[in-house]
């Protein structure tokens, strides 16, 4: 088990930034490949190219650099879903303002630019090391899972929520929605975490611009198909 301390993390802004994210970046290829406990600070540095000191000196130590990578994790993937984000809920909040609900129509093309955005990012290059750091905080969960949660997944997944419930006409904090959505979700990440069965399976080699084609038509299928269960009640 995973202990870390509380700790007081560095400033990345500054002269030194480039230095602060090489580390950040080779940290989050290192601790994803190797865990927090398989990981020396001597191999951190040398993946980042700078001095064993860098670590103590910017994060505080091992720790600090541990909780940093994460929370360095959670602003690469808002920067690349920051725009999208930001429209889904300025126009949530713009229609709570008025009193108004969303339409079904309105809230399935919103959960299509979610999941198209979301599953060309999965397949992509840059997503693997990110996903390798996840999927270990999400089998033993340290405070770097809660900074990542809060900071990007839970927002995600509760806005793709309210527009699931919006779809199925149903109350968006039920379980019933709570599970619907979870299960969407599942449905993109598995071409990020079951990555080498889907190349197998699809028989491709890798995925290039035809295939993210293909599977942004897939992602706006799945949101196609979402509607409620017959004969069930809200």
């Amino acid at each position: 088990m995973i202990e870390i301390r509380n700790t007081t993390l560095v400033s990345t802004s500054g002269p030194d930034t480039s230095r602060k994210e090489k580390l950040l970046a080779a940290s989050l290829d290192v601790f994803g490949r190797l865990g927090f406990d398989g990981a020396s600070t001597r191999q951190l540095a040398d993946a980042a190219g700078v001095n064993l000191q860098a670590i103590p000196y910017y994060f505080s130590g091992k720790e600090g650099l541990y909780i940093a990578t994460a929370e360095y994790l959670t602003e690469m993937i808002g920067d690349h879903v920051g725009d999208m984000r930001r429209k889904t809920e300025a126009r949530i909040a713009e229609l709570e303002t008025s009193g108004k609900a969303m339409d079904p129509a309105e809230a399935r093309a919103f959960l299509t630019d979610i999941a198209q955005t979301m599953i060309t990012l999965f397949v992509s290059k840059k997503s693997e090391p990110w996903a390798r750091f996840i999927i270990r905080e999400q089998m033993e969960p340290t405070e770097a899972f809660g900074r990542v949660y809060d900071g990007i997944m839970r927002p995600m997944i509760e806005m793709a929520r309210r527009l699931v419930a919006t779809i199925l006409d149903e109350d968006p904090a039920s379980e019933h929605v709570r599970l619907r959505t979870l299960s969407f979700v599942g449905s993109i990440l598995v071409f990020r975490v079951a990555h080498a069965a889907v190349l197998a399976q699809m028989e491709w080699k890798n995925v290039g611009p035809d295939e993210v084609a293909t599977l942004r038509k897939l992602a706006a299928e799945l949101v196609n198909v979402l509607a409620p269960a017959k004969g069930a009640s809200a």
